[in-house]
């Protein structure tokens, strides 16, 4: 099986260590792992704001990127669903690459689904002494049905416990653009996930998507939560390394 890792341009450019973590987390499966070089951005920011030809572009691209793979496995339920659900709309005035379009958007799978539902994954070597809660990103939970599979794969990872918060499922008000189209909005709605979180008393939040981690830990930052920490499933799956972004305790 030769699985192919979507960094995606977020990871990329902010949290790298998101991506080397999937990255441990696939090569841990036992399979072929590959990462495009060539890879950028799956198209959705420009698909979101209107830019259809520009997003078609970086859509094409990707194809041919990963034509080649068995799976492509993504830690972002936002850039997997953008993949999965969004490119055969997007690509339907490319007759001639429909068929692919279609292999692509079947293989496309969110990091946790893949890691529970293809790989299968038993062993997890992450290891962390601490109380997280979980945030259900929207497109993770909504476009690639990720709610399980992350709290299954956390249950596993030595010395951790989950506290749930309330309105879990409930927005964190990013969206992409409109946290900046709409930030009274936004700030509004995040203020109620910031609320639910502290009221957990969790060390840390634990999520899929880099974006709304990014919305979230800016929110709590501003608020004057300096205390809990906001960390990506896969870094807590693989273990971080680094003293900044350890769950207290650990």
């Amino acid at each position: 099986m030769r699985i192919g890792l979507f960094v995606t341009c977020l990871v990329d450019l902010l949290r790298p260590s998101i991506g080397f973590a999937a990255l441990k987390l696939l090569r841990a499966t036992g399979h072929e792992v590959v990462v495009p070089t060539t890879q950028t951005c799956c198209g959705q920011p420009g698909y979101n704001a209107g830019d259809r030809r520009g997003a078609q572009r970086l859509a094409l691209k990707l194809l041919e990127e990963f034509e080649n793979c068995d799976y492509v496995v993504v830690p972002s339920g936002s850039c997997g669903g953008m993949i999965r659900v969004h490119y055969p709309e997007l690509l339907k005035e490319f007759p001639q690459r429909q068929e692919a379009v279609q292999r692509l958007a079947a293989k496309t799978y969110e990091l946790t689904d893949f890691l529970v539902h293809v790989a299968k994954l038993r062993k997890i070597p992450g290891r962390l002494t601490g109380t997280i809660t979980y945030h259900d990103a929207c497109s993770g939970l909504r476009e690639m049905g990720v709610k399980r599979q992350p709290r299954a794969l956390l249950s596993m990872v030595e010395g951790l416990s989950i506290v749930e918060m309330q309105g879990a499922e409930q927005c964190c008000g990013f969206g992409g653009t409109f946290a900046v189209k709409f930030g009274e909005i936004s700030t509004r709605i995040v203020d109620r996930k910031c609320q639910a979180i502290e009221a957990t008393e969790a060390d840390a939040v634990v999520l899929g998507d880099l974006g709304c981690m990014l919305n979230i830990e800016g929110r709590l930052r501003r608020r004057g939560n300096h205390r809990t920490r906001v960390l990506h499933v896969a870094e807590v799956l693989a273990g971080v390394d680094d003293p900044q972004v350890m769950v207290k305790g650990s």
